[in-house]
């Protein structure tokens, strides 16, 4: 049972530091998430029920099963180059993570908060001419000059 709860809270450590912004709470998170696969994996070869790897007797039913065992160091060391890889990808890509939080200045400065063009320079850009005339302007963007209202016949 204990070995349950420490694999639940590793686990929800780690998807809490995943889902974060920064790199290298992501590292982290990653990390907290194979330790508790590791966890997982000893409590899957029965720890509780068993005694040491190499005991005092040769008795099966007593000896821990080294197979999670296995599993556990192979799945250290991978766990280990994966590490590796992603601190080595958040050290190249410092330059180009823009997942920080930009205030006011930072976004006008940017350019986010910039006006939208006209719709005549949007329309000209496209080869389009819009009427200027009180028709209302609901048809397909192109005008032929003419407009008909209620009020004109």
């Amino acid at each position: 049972m204990t070995l349950a709860i420490i694999v639940g809270l590793l686990v929800a450590g780690g998807i809490y530091l995943v889902l974060q912004r920064e790199m290298l709470r992501i590292v982290l998170g990653f990390i907290l998430l194979s330790h508790a696969v590791n966890v997982l994996l000893l409590a899957a070869g029965g720890a509780d029920r068993r005694g040491q790897p190499l005991g005092d007797s040769p008795d099966p039913a007593t000896t821990a099963d080294p197979l999670p065992q296995a599993f556990v160091l192979t799945a250290i060391v991978i766990a280990f180059a994966i590490t590796i890889y992603m601190l080595s990808l958040s050290v190249v890509g410092r330059g180009d993570d823009d997942t920080d939080v930009l205030s006011d200045a930072a976004r006008a400065d940017r350019g986010a908060h910039e006006d939208p063009p006209p719709i005549e320079e949007i329309a000209r850009a496209h080869g389009m001419t819009l009427s200027t005339g009180s028709g209302g302007g609901t048809g397909s963007g192109t005008s032929t000059g003419s407009s008909t209202t209620g009020a004109d016949a």
